[in-house]
């Protein structure tokens, strides 16, 4: 029994260490969304128990970055549709048990009929259980508009005061995937000098769970997509994301050829695991050094040149066809032309620069981030 509240202590500390500095920030802006609801309702609007604003508000700013807005226009829906199955029930057959199973009962219909996102769907049955429950409907109107004001302010929060910036949103994830698949291969490379099956094996969990970064990945390329798409600041930089977001693509490709190279790394011997070693090791550093400044045209530059260097420096002349060395040598040189694809190179001229043993493609700039609000209106005045 001594031991229960070091275990707890313990447990607590586990918990909070989940809550990073980047979980903080969105829970300080619902925080703040809601008190500006509650006070807009209260104090401006003079509602006596505005509770429903507040609550509309973290309601609202509750989900993925990039479905905020839309997550309050949902909810706004599910109210309104809500509160009109319980005032038409009330009109109907008045008030009592009957009238709330009805109207919960409707307003569940008319959610699934025209919105059928479960947000849409709770929030309809949660207005119209509230709207039958309390004072017989008189509070429905007034619970409309505490979901205005909470929706509302939820909106200016997602759309203009805290929109994330899509760019630097897609490319923190793409860093986080390249820093995973250099650490695979880093593992690789170590285990081909020192020939141990341990750390041959680590490296392919470390590289089999790149599908869950890849995943990972692909929801906040939908979440660029839609903040460029559906908010007010950073809609000018659609056709930038849309480029970004194409080139991260080959991401999942190039997550695949380091877990092909960290496979074929296992079915080598000893002499033909030390002359994959360097290579592996150097395009392992290659990609930490991409991952550290993806913004930097110099950097995607250097990628390209040095994956390009470390493609034709192989030699499989002396391979034989079908062996697994060969095999070694096309997943290395599969890897390094994923990587130069990534850095910009258009795939068809790197496979061929490959052949050839010249590259003569330059990466193009990647579009900068602007920074923040006041980087929008900076780039508002330079429109003028």
């Amino acid at each position: 029994m001594a031991t229960m509240p070091a275990e707890i202590v313990a447990r607590a500390r586990r918990a909070l260490a989940r809550v990073g500095p980047r979980d903080l920030w969105p829970l300080a802006q619902a925080t703040a969304a809601a008190a500006a609801a509650w006070l807009i309702a209260k104090d401006i609007l003079d509602h006596p128990e505005p509770f429903f604003a507040p609550i509309s508000a973290l309601v609202s700013l509750n989900t993925s970055v990039g479905e905020r807005g839309l997550n309050a226009l949902r909810l706004l829906q599910g109210v309104v549709l809500g509160i009109g199955a319980a005032e038409l029930t009330l009109f109907v057959i008045g008030g009592g048990y009957g009238s709330l199973a009805l109207a919960t009962f409707l307003a569940l219909v008319l959610g699934q009929a025209f919105g059928r996102a479960r947000i849409v769907i709770a929030q309809a049955a949660a207005s119209a259980i509230l709207t039958v429950a309390v004072a017989n409907g008189e509070v429905g109107y007034q619970r409309l508009t505490d979901a205005l004001v909470g929706a509302g302010v939820a909106l200016v929060f997602s759309q203009v005061l805290f929109s994330p910036e899509p760019l630097r949103l897609l490319r923190r994830a793409e860093t986080a995937l390249l820093a995973r698949m250099a650490d695979g291969l880093a593992l690789t490379a170590r285990s081909l000098a020192n020939d141990d099956d341990e750390l041959a094996e680590r490296a392919i969990d470390e590289l089999r769970a790149l599908p869950d970064e890849v995943a990972d990945l692909r929801r906040t390329r939908r979440a660029s997509a839609r903040v460029s798409r559906r908010t007010l600041v950073w809609r000018s930089r659609r056709a930038l994301v849309v480029q970004e977001n194409e080139n991260a693509d080959h991401l999942d490709l190039l997550g695949s050829s380091c877990l092909v190279v960290a496979r074929v790394a296992t079915s080598l011997t000893g002499e033909e695991r030390r002359t994959l070693e360097q290579p592996v090791g150097e395009l392992a550093d290659v990609l930490v050094s991409l991952a550290g400044d993806l913004g930097d045209r110099e950097t995607r530059q250097r990628a390209a040149d040095r994956a390009f260097e470390v493609a034709t420096a192989v030699d499989g002349r002396d391979v034989a066809p079908g062996s697994t060395p060969a095999a070694g040598v096309v997943a290395l040189r599969m890897l390094a032309i994923d990587l130069m694809v990534f850095a910009g190179v258009d795939l068809d001229v790197a496979a061929e620069a490959v052949r050839a043993g010249a590259l003569e493609q330059q990466v193009p700039t990647p579009p900068p981030p602007p920074r923040g609000l006041l980087g929008w209106l900076r780039s508002l005045r330079r429109r003028k």
